[in-house]
């Protein structure tokens, strides 16, 4: 009996082209002490963040730990907001109201659109 080995000799080359197609979903979790405007500007910022470099990539949940105490407790978490990022690894926190915008996109490991803004902002600066 004649086998096809066409489609299992693909098969590797199909696996690498969907892995390197896939979509990574990023998973964050923002941690804020009730509603101040720390707090605001903290989820503002982290919104913006998102919608500008991971539009449609990501999965933010704003846990106030006023609230849920017991979140912070597990995730040990002693200043807020602080923004923990919890997939794709390796983890990260950031501590403050994420207006430091490209220090965020620089620790989220999005050097692409990093390199982007600052192509963008040596576009926009007058030759001398």
């Amino acid at each position: 009996m004649k086998t096809d080995n066409t489609l299992s000799a693909g098969a590797p080359a199909m696996e690498t082209a969907i892995a390197a197609h896939a979509v990574v979903v990023y998973i964050l979790r923002l941690y804020i002490a009730g509603l101040s405007p720390r707090s605001a500007r903290a989820i503002s910022n982290i919104r913006k963040i998102c919608e500008e470099h991971l539009e449609g990539r990501y999965d933010l949940d704003v846990v106030d730990i006023s609230q849920q105490p017991g979140q912070a407790q597990i995730e040990q978490i002693i200043a807020a907001p602080t923004l923990v990022k919890k997939w794709p690894l390796p983890a990260r926190r950031f501590v403050g109201d994420m207006s430091r915008s490209e220090r965020i996109v620089l620790g989220l490991d999005l050097r692409e659109a990093v390199e982007k803004t600052v192509s963008a902002r040596r576009a926009e600066m007058p030759c001398l």
